[in-house]
């Protein structure tokens, strides 16, 4: 099965089950269409695929490290040719307040593709122009995942509508 496009339309007007294979295409597709700056929201339950699309992302945008979960560092950062990658995991900040401890507005004013996990922890800081991507579990089949993306200011830059 060919991966969906990049990205796919956000819920409403359709979705995509994939599977983990499916899941990595998608990722490494879009990290291959990715140009900086760009912010990535990336929202689901614990054990959705997060960290693996992340990867995958990353992959296609030409991360040569092995990229990893930042659920204790909070950040990590790789060199990438076009810019550098950050991948934020905010799910053990107890407000936004610890944002400028992170260097957040620093990292939100840098030419990167900034990932972020968990971004609902940052609250009215996070930025209103990034690309939203939601997995969620399909209870009824444990080998998928539905991926919604997009509805974004910047939409068009992926072939996509603005929402």
């Amino acid at each position: 099965m060919r991966p969906p496009a990049v990205p796919p339309p956000r819920a409403g007007a359709g979705a995509s089950a994939v599977t983990e294979g499916e899941l990595r295409a998608w990722g490494e597709a879009l990290g291959r269409a990715t140009h900086p700056p760009l912010v990535i929201a990336l929202v689901g339950e614990l054990g959705a695929g997060k960290t693996t699309l992340v990867q995958a992302i990353c992959r296609g945008y030409g991360v040569t490290d092995d990229v990893t979960s930042p659920t204790f560092a909070l950040v990590q950062q790789y060199a990438a040719p076009a810019s550098p990658v950050y991948h934020l995991d905010l799910y053990r900040l107890r407000s936004p307040s610890e944002l400028a401890q992170l260097g957040w507005d620093e990292l939100m004013a840098e030419r990167a593709l900034v990932i972020v996990e968990w971004p609902e922890r940052a609250g009215s800081l996070f930025p209103a122009d990034h690309l939203l991507i939601e997995l969620r579990h399909l209870p009824d089949d444990p080998g998928r995942r539905l991926l919604l993306a997009g509805g974004h200011r910047g939409a068009e830059a992926f072939g996509g509508d603005e929402a």
